[in-house]
């Protein structure tokens, strides 16, 4: 049984790594993968593979607005940041609709492994087990987790330059992607992307040095 019991409205705090650590992402066509299903998986009803998906649209391009509406997403969730990192996954999600968060992790959980087996020709799961959650309750700790959770890459030494599978781009205004709420945070700066962008200065060091301690403590 799950101890989180997911409530409409509310945030939490979303997170699963590889089976045995290991890699989930092994080059930028996984990464983009996992985001497109992201998008595409966000939504009630079922759309089958990403593939067929894609072929269904190409075939629906000349075709008139109204008939797409079935691709746009209902939105079991509203994904408010996220950072995908070689062997693990961290999201911030608020759930719109009852089971959503459930519903969204397993769609995208089985839609990537099936990819991902397919095109690195092995069976069985990919991740660790069922998604972890934590429940945020408090405003300050979403603030403070949406730090950790869009400069994770950076927590962890993968890159000392901006990595481009995480929506800390978009926080910090070099890039204007549609994947997450960002109202829900930078809404609370002024001058939005300055203001945050300090905001993330300012306690990414203490993210840091938090990992190192934790790390020489389990040595």
């Amino acid at each position: 049984m799950r101890k989180t019991e997911f409530a409409n409205g509310e945030y939490y705090h979303i997170y699963n790594r590889g089976v045995d650590k290991r890699e989930v992402f092994l080059d930028g066509k996984d990464y983009l993968r996992f985001l497109v299903g992201m998008r595409e998986f966000n939504q009630k009803e079922a759309i089958g593979s990403l593939f067929h998906l894609d072929n269904k649209r190409k075939h629906l391009k000349a075709l008139s607005a109204s008939s797409l509406r079935h691709l746009v997403p209902s939105g079991l969730v509203t994904i408010i940041c996220y950072c995908l990192n070689p062997n693990h996954f961290h999201f911030i999600l608020r759930q719109e609709m009852d089971n959503g968060i459930s519903k969204f992790m397993h769609k995208l959980g089985m839609g990537y492994t099936n990819y991902f087996n397919k095109k690195h020709n092995r069976s069985g799961s990919l991740f660790q087990g069922p998604f972890k959650s934590i429940s945020i309750d408090s405003n300050e700790y979403l603030l403070h987790l949406s730090v950790y959770v869009n400069a994770n890459y950076a927590i962890h030494n993968y890159s000392e330059k901006d990595w481009p599978y995480s929506s800390y781009l978009d926080y910090t205004g070099k890039r204007e992607g549609k994947l997450c709420a960002k109202e829900t945070i930078l809404g609370q700066f002024d001058n939005n992307f300055l203001e945050y962008n300090k905001f993330i200065r300012t306690n990414l060091e203490y993210f840091k040095e938090k990992k190192e301690l934790e790390k020489y403590v389990l040595e």
